[in-house]
């Protein structure tokens, strides 16, 4: 480098500078030999040209009309469960989270083509060789150097006359900006107060809409078989993983299969060995029936099944992020992991005729904590 390009330079030697002399001195600052620079359409406006600048168009085209397809599968296809008892209104549901993750990809997709194509087909190639030096702070120089070789860049790739290419590419990049920005804002937006019953994310499938009595079934394996619980079904120290039944459900084969595969369904039914004396939570001191409590079996930290229990230290285990709820000693409050959250507990009895039943549904959400929940 010369000892003309290492001095100081004022802004107003700088101003007088045409931008080709700011590109030059800003190699040279850089110790930047260009070996290469080779513009892709010396000749302008051929065929060939413009057929690369419809590809390039093309693929913004379809990101965006990709992302306008997601954003109205998002708000206005039909996404409520329907059973397979409808057949076209179960497959027409069961489409919805497949053209999400269709539309979605296809849109990322189409702008990442798009960007390369452009790049590969518009912008100079270019081979540079640059020699290794220590860094050093930004000055007037670098900033008005570096803004000269993107400009420089822009201009040899001739965007700035290539309309078709603006305009898909706003059109594009802008419907998937606002695509990103309905998924990321679209689950935040329902508010879980503004239904009422099961559909409601204050209440689960224990929830008995009519007053019907819910009573504790267990999983035999056999969705059609249904076993209800006893006191004397379980042993001191053990435990039961139970789910909501109604007499109701026996009338429905759809009822007697989803009211076990509900994500917040299942319960862990526990018997505490005879001297186990756990706090109990304030405003659930009647939740329990002698030494039998039932905690939801779903972590408050990211929705796993808490599925171990240690019958010597009394702490139910949820095996994904190692979280340990104590419900020997306290109300299934955890007590090691990432959990901050006690397990929600159910409210259970035993009815006249010996089985055990729910009381009624959870005060309060299980699984993960949403921004309403106060406990």
């Amino acid at each position: 480098m010369s000892e003309q390009q290492k001095k100081d330079y004022t802004e107003a030697e700088l101003a007088e500078m045409s931008r080709d002399e700011k590109v030059r001195l800003g190699l040279a600052l850089d110790d930047v030999e260009l070996i290469e620079y080779r513009d892709n359409w010396p000749i302008k406006g051929t065929r060939a040209e413009r057929r690369a600048e419809r590809s390039v168009a093309a693929w913004f085209t379809v990101a965006g009309l990709s992302a306008l397809a997601f954003i109205a599968v998002f708000i206005f296809w039909p996404w409520d469960y329907q059973p397979s008892t409808d057949p076209q209104a179960h497959f027409i549901y069961s489409l919805y989270n497949p053209l999400i993750g269709f539309f979605f990809g296809l849109a990322i997709l189409a702008v990442g083509i798009g960007v390369v194509q452009y790049q590969k087909k518009f912008i100079p190639h270019e081979v540079a060789i640059q020699q290794r030096h220590d860094g050093h702070s930004s000055s007037e120089v670098d900033r008005q150097t570096t803004a000269a070789l993107l400009a420089d860049a822009g201009t040899r790739s001739g965007i700035a006359r290539r309309s078709m290419i603006k305009r898909t590419a706003g059109f594009g990049l802008g419907a998937f900006g606002i695509g990103a920005g309905v998924f990321a804002l679209g689950g935040m937006i329902r508010n879980p107060w503004s239904e009422q019953g099961q559909a409601s994310l204050l209440h689960t499938g224990w929830l008995s809409e009519n007053g019907e009595k819910t009573y504790l079934r267990r999983d035999t394996g056999n969705p059609h078989d249904v076993s209800l619980l006893r006191p004397e079904d379980i042993d001191a120290g053990g435990f039961e993983t139970v789910f909501p039944f109604r007499e109701s459900m026996r009338e429905s084969e759809e009822e007697l299969i989803s009211s076990m595969r509900k994500g917040d369904a299942p319960v862990m039914l526990i018997r505490l060995r005879p001297g186990s004396k756990p706090i109990k939570r304030k405003g659930q001191e009647n939740f329990n029936y002698g030494d039998y409590y039932a905690y939801s079996k779903i972590c408050t930290h990211l929705g796993c099944p808490t599925s171990l229990f240690e019958q010597q230290t009394g702490r139910l285990l949820c095996p994904c992020h190692q979280s340990q709820f104590d419900v020997v000693n306290t109300y299934a409050k955890p007590v090691f992991g990432p959990a901050t959250r006690a397990l929600p507990q159910l409210p259970i009895t035993v009815d006249e005729d010996g089985y055990f039943v729910a009381k009624g549904d959870f005060i309060e959400p299980v699984g993960p904590a949403y921004w309403e929940r106060k406990s």
